[in-house]
């Protein structure tokens, strides 16, 4: 049975605590973004080394091996996201069927070798690329197909947050 498609705009998370991971976007610093990121890779390499790590706990919630899969393709989407914001005023990037993506990449049936590795280089790529962005920088705009709004600032709250929630999934 295929996953039912999450169509929830999260935005909401930049305002609030979320409830069900506990991340709060207000503690996120410049400082703070391209650690938080490197701090997770050795929790999702651990995840992928599950003996179950291809088995979906029911019908509607994603494997560990597809999560994963996910967030390594969230890492490369925010980078180019965050580089296309850093390099054109008021940058615009279209919104991403993840679901559609975990269909045609086949999350599913991905080698997990494969994915923590390609994951780690993914992530310790997105933690650079936060890591150069001046101070003047975390101001500059980027508008989504939907029409929500990010700063590089909200931006990385935003990407955190997926990151963290998806960790808090393959936790519970």
């Amino acid at each position: 049975m295929p996953i039912i498609p999450d169509e929830k705009d999260w935005t909401w998370v930049l305002t609030r605590v979320c409830p069900e991971c506990g991340f709060d976007a207000s503690t996120v610093t410049p400082a703070t973004v391209p650690g938080s990121v490197t701090n997770m890779l050795p929790r999702w390499r651990a995840a992928l080394r599950r003996p179950d790590v291809a088995e979906r706990p029911d019908e509607a919630t994603w494997s560990v091996l597809e999560y994963a899969s996910h967030v390594r393709d969230v890492f490369s989407l925010f980078d180019r996201r965050l580089n296309l914001m850093l390099s054109e005023d008021n940058a615009r990037f279209e919104n991403w069927d993840q679901d559609k993506t975990a269909v045609e990449q086949d999350y599913a049936n991905a080698d997990p070798a494969i994915v923590s590795a390609e994951l780690t280089g993914e992530g310790e790529q997105i933690a650079e690329s936060f890591a150069g962005v001046h101070e003047d920088e975390w101001g500059r705009k980027g508008i989504r197909g939907n029409g929500s709004e990010f700063t590089v600032m909200t931006l990385a709250q935003y990407f955190l947050h997926d990151v963290v929630h998806h960790l808090h999934d393959v936790d519970a």
